[in-house]
């Protein structure tokens, strides 16, 4: 029985080991209450969001501008308007997205950041097709 458990122990780590490379991206959304804009967002391209393949590289973590800004984030620069989308790798600001326009726009900026940080970062960006997005 205990060597069972040893075996599901063991699984679990090489789990969360094969999963953490796709974890080091995160995309923060920075939002305030009353904001048009981040009800736009939300509308128009956080239903697709999760499943796209931007939101599989960096999943989406919401901070809510009215608490202030949570400690130990390595921001470039603090963050002043919502809803404003930073994009983190393994804790560290690699870009940043001001505002929201329309969703074609979202998408293509986001999609043009995350390939940018994947050639930087030596691996080639798949293709990442608009299935599922507005536009």
């Amino acid at each position: 029985m205990r060597l069972f458990h040893w075996l599901i122990l063991l699984a679990s780590l090489a789990v969360g080991t094969a999963a953490s490379p796709a974890r080091s991206l995160e995309l923060l959304m920075f939002e305030r209450a009353g904001c048009p804009w981040c009800v736009r967002w939300n509308r128009e391209v956080a239903p697709a969001y999760e499943a796209s393949e931007e939101g599989r590289l960096a999943p989406l973590r919401r901070i809510n501008m009215d608490r202030g800004q949570p400690e130990g984030l390595a921001l470039k620069l603090p963050v002043h308007y919502s809803p404003t989308f930073v994009l983190m790798h393994e804790g560290r600001e690699i870009g940043r997205l001001i505002g929201y326009i329309d969703a074609s726009t979202f998408w293509g900026l986001l999609t043009k950041m995350v390939r940018d940080h994947r050639e930087r970062a030596g691996s080639a960006a798949p293709s990442m097709p608009a299935q599922g997005r507005p536009g």
